[in-house]
């Protein structure tokens, strides 16, 4: 039995498909000799995904197809926007940074917030890749997915653009800035 929280409206769905379409169409550069078509017929297998995708979108990620697996038949969508998703900022790395907070806690964490929307941070490697299909996160960071080795000593790591390039930080996975949120990916 389907979640019915995680499915689209025929409504929903059909505005989502037709906002993913005029992305995708303008930003060929991004997914060159893939076809929409097929990409929509996928989409539309997968309601779930497609969910997920409705997600991104609602808190200003801009999904857009950036690649396809052919081993896996899988479309690779990553967030486009120009900024960190504006709806996914301010938030802390993970849960246990969260708790760990005494005072001044965020609303959420980046792996929460992700997990619920049913995708996955980029790690560092997607991030560089999404990087040389345009500039992103000039002004704003992003959360990547932070190797168990550092996580457990208490660190996390983001990346943004500046003077351009792509630079790899660390924070403590505990802090929280209005200027960083994440970027997700979802195979479809």
């Amino acid at each position: 039995m389907t979640n019915n929280k995680r499915v689209l409206s025929p409504e929903q769905q059909e505005d989502l498909l037709s906002v993913l379409k005029v992305r995708f169409e303008k930003n060929m550069n991004r997914h060159e000799g893939l076809e929409w078509a097929k990409i929509q017929a996928k989409l539309e297998a997968n309601p779930d995904k497609l969910w997920s995708l409705n997600e991104m979108e609602q808190t200003g990620g801009e999904p857009d197809v950036v690649g396809y697996d052919e081993k896996k038949d899988e479309y690779i969508f990553y967030d486009c926007s120009a900024e960190s998703p504006k709806g996914r900022r301010s938030v802390c790395y993970d849960r246990e940074a969260l708790e760990s907070r005494k005072k001044h806690k965020p609303e959420n964490s980046a792996i929460d917030m992700a997990t619920s929307m049913g995708i996955e941070l980029l790690s560092e490697e997607q991030y560089r890749e999404l990087q040389k299909l345009g500039n992103f996160d000039m002004k704003t960071s992003s959360w990547v997915q932070t190797p168990s080795d550092i996580r457990e000593l208490g660190g996390a790591l983001f990346c943004d653009r500046r003077y351009g390039q792509v630079f790899l930080y660390h924070n403590g996975a505990d802090s929280y800035y209005a200027a960083r949120g994440f970027r997700g990916s979802l195979r479809v």
